[in-house]
C-alpha cells in the first residue's frame, strides 16, 4: 500500500513563505521562471537587502559582514553556549532556478519567525545566515562565504577575475563590504556548534519515489580541476592531420575518457562533468591552439574517487603526448565526503515520525552545500525536498509548494528540538 505524506497540524505559515519565495524569484528573473542572480552583482545586492527586511521584520538582529554574507541573529537565553546556525544562499548560476539554495534562508527564516509568534524562546543563539557564493560560478571557485567565517579562504582568492575581469576584491567592494577587513568577519573557534540547511534534492530519487521530503546522510567530496592544453594554431586548410597539434581534439578525448572513468562502475554514485570549456583563437579555419576546461568529479567514497583520479591523470598524460600537445592542472576545490550527524538524523527521524506516522527516505547528496564546509567545524544536519524530474541549474526547476512547506515543518521540529539542547 503506498504511504501518503502529509501533515493536519502545520506550524509554519505555508503562504507566507510561498509569497516570499515568490517575490525573491523577481530580482534576476529569466524566462518565465528561472533566475540569474550572480554573487555580488547588483541583482545579489537587491536581493539581499530584501531577505534582510524580511528578517528585521520577523525580530533579527541583522548585518552584512565584509564576505557578504547576510546573517540574522536571535539571541538566546544563554548566549555562551555554542549557536545553531540555519541557512544556505540566495545567489544562482547564470542560467538558474528560483528553489536551490533559496528555500534554505527563507525556510530558515519561516522556522524563526514561526518560533518567535509562537513565543517559544530557544536555550542558544540561533542565526539564519545567507551565505554569499555558494554557486561558485562566477570566480570559480564556490562556498566563498561560509568558507570566510570559518577562516578557510585560500591564497589569491580576492584576486580571482570573473569573465569581465572584474576581481572578486573589486565585487566585494562594490557589494558594500571591505576585503581589509575580513578578520572580523571570521568566527571565533567553538562559536558555531552546529548548522541545519533545508534545500532541494536536484536529483530524483525522491520525486521518483513520489515522496515529498528526506533526509541527507551525507555530501559526496568535489574535486575541480582546470585543465589548460597548449597545442598550435594553423590554417585549418592547409596543415595535414598528422602534422596537428590540436588542442581540443585532445580536450574531446580527455572529456571522454572521464566519462568512460566515471561509468566503470554502474552501481556507484560516482559523477563526472566537464561544465566549461574555452578555445582559443576560436576561429572557424583555425586549428584550435589552446584550450581551457574544468572538470568536476564527485563520490561519496573517497577512496574511490581518488583511483578515479589518479586514473585521470595519467590517461591525461597519455592524451596530450599522442596529439603533441602540453598541459597543466590546477586544483581549485578538493573536498572530502561529508556525513551528517547521527544525533540530528535522530532528531529530523523522530520529527517525521511524528509529522507523518511513518519515516522517509534517506540519502546522500552528490551536489555540494553550505554545509560541506560547516561540517568542517561542527556536526551538521540536511533535509531535501522532492524537485521535479531532479532538475536544478535551470530555469525549469520545480518544486511543489506543498512540498517545501513540510520541509520547513520538518526544519521547525528539528530546530525546536536542537535550540533546546
Amino acid at each position: 500500500m503506498k504511504t501518503t505524506y502529509t501533515a493536519s497540524n502545520l506550524t509554519v505559515n505555508k503562504e507566507r513563505l510561498q509569497s516570499r519565495i515568490e517575490e525573491l524569484a523577481e530580482i534576476g528573473k529569466i524566462a518565465e521562471t528561472g533566475v540569474c542572480r550572480l554573487t555580488l552583482s547588483k541583482e545579489d545586492k537587491e536581493a539581499v537587502l530584501k531577505v534582510k527586511g524580511w528578517m528585521e521584520e520577523a525580530g533579527l538582529e541583522t548585518k552584512i559582514d565584509d564576505f557578504g554574507n547576510l546573517i540574522g541573529q536571535w539571541a538566546g537565553a544563554d548566549d555562551s553556549l555554542p549557536i545553531l546556525v540555519v541557512g544556505s544562499h540566495i545567489d544562482s548560476q547564470p542560467y538558474g532556478g528560483r528553489f536551490d539554495g533559496v528555500i534554505g534562508v527563507l525556510g530558515a527564516l519561516e522556522v524563526v519567525q514561526t518560533m518567535r509568534e509562537k513565543g517559544v524562546q530557544p536555550n542558544r543563539t540561533i542565526e539564519v545566515i545567507a551565505f554569499s557564493d555558494e554557486e561558485g560560478c562566477r570566480f570559480d571557485k564556490g562556498l566563498f562565504g561560509v568558507r570566510g567565517i570559518l577562516n578557510q579562504l585560500e591564497k589569491g582568492e580576492l584576486d580571482r577575475v570573473d569573465k569581465d575581469g572584474i576581481s572578486r576584491r573589486e565585487a566585494l567592494i562594490e557589494f558594500g563590504c571591505n576585503p581589509d577587513e575580513l578578520a572580523k568577519s571570521v568566527y571565533p573557534e567553538g562559536r558555531i556548534g552546529e548548522f541545519l540547511e533545508l534545500h532541494i534534492e536536484q536529483g530524483p530519487i525522491l520525486d521518483r519515489s513520489e515522496v515529498p521530503v528526506g533526509i541527507v546522510t551525507g555530501i559526496s567530496g568535489p574535486l575541480w580541476l582546470t585543465l589548460d592544453i597548449q597545442g598550435f594554431a594553423g590554417h585549418a586548410g592547409s596543415v595535414p592531420m598528422s602534422y596537428r597539434q590540436d588542442a581540443l581534439v585532445a580536450a574531446a578525448e580527455v572529456t571522454l575518457t572521464l566519462n568512460e572513468l566515471a561509468t566503470m562502475d554502474p552501481e556507484a554514485p560516482t559523477v563526472a562533468t566537464v561544465g566549461k570549456m574555452e578555445v582559443f583563437p576560436n576561429s572557424r579555419n583555425i586549428i584550435p591552439e589552446r584550450v581551457r576546461m574544468t572538470i568536476d568529479l564527485r563520490d561519496i567514497d573517497l577512496e574511490r574517487r581518488r583511483d578515479i583520479e589518479a586514473a585521470l591523470y595519467q590517461s591525461i598524460d597519455h592524451i596530450c603526448e599522442k596529439h603533441q600537445v602540453t598541459h597543466t592542472i590546477r586544483v581549485d576545490t578538493e573536498s572530502d565526503p561529508r556525513y551528517c550527524a547521527e544525533t540530528i538524523m535522530n532528531d529530523m527521524r523522530a520529527s517525521a515520525i511524528e509529522m507523518f506516522g511513518t519515516s522517509v527516505p534517506e540519502l546522500m547528496s552528490g551536489p555540494f552545500h553550505d554545509a560541506l564546509a560547516m561540517s568542517t567545524v561542527c556536526d551538521y544536519g540536511m533535509i531535501f525536498v522532492r524537485c521535479k524530474d531532479g532538475i536544478s541549474h535551470n530555469p525549469k526547476e520545480s518544486a511543489e509548494f506543498d512540498d517545501i512547506t513540510l520541509g520547513t515543518e520538518l526544519l521547525y521540529q528539528t530546530v525546536l528540538k536542537r535550540a533546546a539542547k
